[in-house]
């Protein structure tokens, strides 16, 4: 029986982190966005010294999820001041859930959910919030299946292209 753990990453993870981080974004970003634009923002979003940073922020917390001993992917949520948007005490950013391609459909990304769910009730924050790219179809109805709704939207910039996010959030 496969054996799905969750842990706190630190800074010894970085690494796997920067790795996880590039592997699913161009896993998963790659069909729809130029190359350019692709490794530009990857050149700047998953670097050692960027993930570091964030992993030493008091305010962020990275998770990775475990399965038989490979790491598949990882949850970074964000409190206070490391929000990149909105920056509401009383809220809790779901940043990133990352799966690898190959353990998608084996319910981690449920299980990260959950686990950001069980942070912000701990912490007891009014509401969770993410913003989503608009053409992220599976994503967006993931999170509304799970209770998020739209309630703004925002402009992300890939490379030198201008996308629009959905930003969803779920009362708690």
């Amino acid at each position: 029986m496969d054996k799905l753990k969750i842990r706190k990453a630190t800074y010894a993870d970085t690494e796997l982190l920067v790795a996880i981080g590039r592997q699913t974004f161009f896993e998963k970003f790659t069909d729809d966005n130029s190359e350019e634009n692709m490794l530009q923002y990857a050149s700047e979003a998953y670097t050692f010294e960027k993930i570091a940073s964030e992993v030493n922020n008091v305010n962020s917390q990275f998770y990775l999820a475990t399965l038989n001993n490979q790491t598949v992917g990882y949850l970074k949520i964000n409190f206070g001041e490391a929000q990149t948007e909105l920056q509401d005490p009383q809220a809790l950013e779901l940043e990133r859930i990352y799966v690898l391609n190959e353990f998608q459909g084996k319910k981690i990304g449920q299980l990260l959910f959950e686990k950001t769910l069980e942070i912000a009730q701990q912490a007891k924050v009014n509401y969770v919030w993410l913003g989503v790219w608009e053409e992220n179809k599976g994503a967006i109805k993931f999170y509304e299946k799970n209770g998020l709704k739209a309630f703004s939207k925002h402009l992300f910039m890939l490379g030198n292209d201008p996308q629009t996010d959905i930003m969803m959030k779920m009362e708690l």
